[in-house]
């Protein structure tokens, strides 16, 4: 029976939201961090989808699929979090890394063209000679 901590630790003999996984063979904890990454990584994809960011459409069919998305990246957003709650700060560094990654890949403005942007607005326009 494994101890379950309540304060950070570092090491590979962890239990990681299932009984006795990933034990204590350090292949299957880094198995264990490659998981918790992906997960976090495929949450991040998730909630920048563009079917969850659809606006302006009725179809049911659409708000079904925009629900079942939405639930689908919940989902995966509880699994990081048991996940860290082993505490274990391997587990904690890649969960946040697998976010960071994610946001970096599918959120930031860093590989989307400008046509995909949503339209901006300027808190002021140019010719308001406001400098406020």
């Amino acid at each position: 029976m494994m101890m379950m901590h309540m304060t950070f630790f570092w090491g590979k003999n962890t239990e990681v939201l299932f009984s006795g996984w990933p034990g204590t063979s350090s292949g299957m904890y880094a198995l264990c961090l490659i998981v918790v990454f992906l997960l976090a990584v495929i949450a991040e994809w998730l909630a920048h989808s563009p079917i969850l960011r659809a606006s302006g459409s009725t179809n049911r069919a659409a708000g079904l699929a925009q629900t079942a998305v939405y639930t689908l990246k919940t989902g995966l957003s509880y699994l990081v979090m048991l996940s860290v709650m082993s505490f274990n700060a391997g587990v904690f560094i890649v969960a946040i890394a697998g976010y960071a990654v994610g946001f970096f890949l599918f959120g930031s403005t860093t590989f989307k063209k400008p046509s995909d942007d949503r339209k901006t607005t300027e808190l002021l326009p140019p010719s308001s000679g406001c400098v406020c």
